[in-house]
């Protein structure tokens, strides 16, 4: 948590809210996604993230399109804007996170370095239990 809370004071000047980089996250890597989907992906209620995405809306990184398998749904799109947004704000966190390491000393260095793999094992695991758990919830 204090790793996330320090990256999020990241030095690029930013328009959005932490809550609203996250769903654009969201949106980006998931791909398109129902709205109720990406509610329950932020935690948030429904209205909540209806305003979320109007305002992204609003700043060109999304787009809202039909869903085609279900007339009265409509899926949310990272824009061409928005994925640069994302994926800029990720490459700036990497490279803060690569100064940091780069000031440790080479033990710390070679003891972050063998807990890689296991780390990313914890990652793949509660991505996947995310991804089990939007995928069982009902349709909206």
């Amino acid at each position: 948590m204090h790793i996330g809370r320090a990256l999020r004071k990241d030095s690029l000047p930013e328009v959005l809210a932490a809550e609203h980089r996250s769903a654009m996250s969201v949106v980006f890597f998931a791909g398109p996604i129902r709205m109720g989907a990406l509610a329950t992906a932020e935690r948030v209620s429904a209205p909540a993230m209806t305003k979320t995405v109007a305002l992204l809306e609003r700043e060109g990184m999304v787009k809202r399109a039909p869903d085609p398998d279900d007339d009265r749904a409509v899926l949310i799109r990272a824009t061409p804007k928005g994925a640069t947004t994302v994926r800029r704000g990720r490459d700036e966190r990497v490279r803060r996170i690569e100064r940091a390491l780069a000031q440790l000393r080479p033990e710390a260095r070679q003891r972050v370095a063998a807990a890689i793999g296991d780390l990313e094992d914890i990652i793949d695991l509660l991505e996947k239990d995310d991804r089990r758990r939007v995928a069982s919830l009902p349709s909206l």
